[in-house]
């Protein structure tokens, strides 16, 4: 069984405006991220908002052949709850379309320690910091219970419900690499959006990140095209969950 890849996106975005739509290699970039998910031999599940801006995204799904959830706008762990009921699932990895160029191997060793019994496998520290390297590997149960315990519609931050539940089993993938590269590869403001699509033209579409990780490590002063955004966004990130 392929690993249910939920790749979570909607259209609106106030910093760059439909930035999944933005062109990006053969396609644009949700159709990367897809195309990505598929090579890595992951099973991708576009899951998106029953909101009417978001038909373009699953008339995408639909051509790229690949199964799609609609679900509640702002309350991600509801819409993530709800497609794993509609499709029948017990654990799930998130796969965000921010982040083309994520690593499929990793998604695979997350997935892998999940079943060793754990509620939630938390990104590596990289990838958290902006690396974007991988997602959270989830079980339905645990998200259920996050969603009990709140009675907020605006789970964007899911990780901060997360932590509310007692007893949350979890674990936090460890770094492949000793000195990771410093590297911002999320997709939120218009410089991140120039130095992917460098990085798209230099290493292709399915380039496993050590490749990618390797072109940085050869031009040190390449990351400095977005870095400076970087402070920014993890300030936004925690802004948000209050």
């Amino acid at each position: 069984m392929r690993i249910p890849a939920f790749i979570t996106v909607r259209t609106s975005s106030s910093r760059l405006p439909e930035k999944c739509l933005l062109p990006f290699g053969e396609g644009n970039v949700l159709e990367h991220v897809i195309r990505r998910a598929k090579f890595f031999e992951l099973d991708p599940i576009v899951c998106t908002t029953d909101r009417n801006e978001d038909d373009v995204i699953e008339e995408i799904a639909k051509r790229e052949d690949v199964k799609f959830f609609r679900g509640h706008p702002t309350h991600k762990l509801k819409r993530w709850f709800d497609c794993c009921d509609a499709f029948g699932l017990a654990a799930f990895h998130t796969v965000d379309a921010d982040d083309p160029f994520f690593d499929g191997n990793l998604v695979h060793k997350s997935f892998a320690l999940l079943a060793e019994g754990y509620d939630v496998v938390y990104p590596t520290d990289s990838s958290s910091m902006g690396g974007a390297s991988v997602g959270y590997s989830l079980t339905r149960d645990i998200v259920a219970k996050a969603c009990a315990l709140t009675d907020s519609e605006d789970t964007e931050m899911m990780w901060y419900y997360l932590e509310k539940v007692p007893g949350l089993r979890k674990s936090k993938l460890p770094e492949e690499d000793a000195t990771p590269v410093q590297v911002r590869l999320t997709l939120d403001y218009e410089e991140d959006y120039w130095l992917l699509r460098t990085v798209q033209r230099l290493v292709g579409t399915y380039a496993p990140r050590k490749e990618v990780d390797d072109l940085f490590r050869r031009n040190p002063d390449l990351f400095r095209t977005n870095w400076f955004r970087n402070q920014e966004w993890r300030e936004g990130q925690f802004a948000k969950k209050i």
